[in-house]
């Protein structure tokens, strides 16, 4: 399967200059494009700020491969290092030889567990992946999003290890000396902070009706008014280009779509919400491409993914009608619009 060149899905400059910006930026190195680019290593921390020192969940996981481990029967005896990874992602791949060779010299103190987060990425394609890199370490997919809710997941790679007494003890993106230091010190048992439990986020709240908007308004996510539909259209500032080369069929259906948002995002007939997914997006990238673009519905940085989980969203990208009262009615079929706009489809939709 080929990848495409950079790590980091490009960021929205001028189409002459983005060719070159993708050769020298952030080959490993986590180096932004520009002063206020967030790098891999920024989001990392961002989930390590929510997660460091917490007791890590007790989960029972399931491998690919039927093999079940045991997070919880684990304590007190091996450190567990987690690797949130994707088939389609080039750091990712980069950082395959340094994973496998983690897991080949783990020992008895250590369990190395690969977690494919499950997002456009099928069993086969994991398993085509696996056979072609010789990577022999657990794999265990993530179906349904719980497992990067439970660890912030915002980038990938993302490195969460946790030490033999069951506590977060490192989140961070780079195969590098930081990781190498950590494992080590997991490994021996070394102390990093007071214990707190950690458990998934409104886990028993009630489900949120509004959103908060890229300008920080919030949004309903039906009418008010119980009057016209609502168009949630899922996709990412980075889905078109990142993916052109390692899932080109996803990459056309999001220009298709953002054209469609562009060509009818003013119509009134319905509502319309663009919801761009948090990994691997900042608000100042989902930023320049509504500008770039001029994309003229409002848009929600789902930064947690919360509402990617919501409506069961997998893939990128997936346009889904509200009716007038919230309920779902359809999801549309993201190449459409070569026969009928996303406006006609979603007036016309149908439960």
């Amino acid at each position: 399967m080929h990848t495409p060149l950079r790590p980091r899905p490009p960021r929205y400059l001028l189409p002459r200059t983005a060719a070159l910006l993708l050769a020298i930026a952030l080959l490993g190195t986590g180096a932004p494009i520009d002063a206020r680019a967030e790098t891999g290593q920024d989001f990392a921390a961002q989930a390590g700020n929510r997660l460091l020192g917490q007791m890590a969940p007790a989960l029972k996981l399931t491998t690919i491969d039927g093999r079940n481990i045991d997070l919880a029967a684990l304590r007190g005896h091996k450190a567990v290092y987690l690797k949130f990874w994707a088939t389609w992602c080039v750091p990712c791949r980069e950082q395959m030889p340094h994973f496998e060779n983690a897991y080949r010299h783990a020992g008895d103190d250590l369990e190395v567990v690969a977690i494919n987060i499950g997002f456009d990425d099928t069993l086969e394609q994991i398993r085509e992946y696996r056979s072609k890199l010789g990577i022999t370490m657990p794999i265990v997919r993530d179906d349904d999003g719980r497992l990067g809710e439970l660890f912030r997941l915002r980038v990938t790679p993302q490195h969460v290890i946790i030490d033999r007494d069951g506590r977060i003890a490192y989140v961070g993106h780079l195969a590098d000396a930081r990781l190498d230091a950590a494992l080590a010190d997991a490994r021996k048992g070394v102390a990093v902070a007071a214990a707190k439990p950690l458990a998934a986020e409104d886990a028993a709240a009630p489900v949120a009706q509004k959103a908060k908007t890229l300008d920080g308004g919030e949004i309903a996510l039906a009418d008010p008014a119980r009057k016209r539909r609502t168009v949630l259209a899922f996709l990412s500032p980075w889905c078109e280009t990142y993916l052109e080369k390692s899932r080109p069929q996803s990459s056309a259906q999001c220009k298709a779509v953002r054209e469609q948002l562009v060509a009818h995002g003013k119509d009134a007939r319905v509502r319309w919400i663009g919801i761009a997914a948090g990994l691997w997006a900042s608000e100042q990238d989902l930023r320049e491409y509504r500008d770039q673009h001029a994309i003229p519905v409002p848009f929600v940085l789902d930064r947690d993914g919360a509402l990617f989980r919501r409506y069961g969203v997998r893939q990128m990208p997936v346009v889904i009608v509200l009716g007038a009262d919230g309920r779902f009615l359809r999801k549309l079929d993201p190449d459409a619009p070569g026969a009928i706009s996303l406006l006609d489809a979603a007036i016309a939709a149908t439960p």
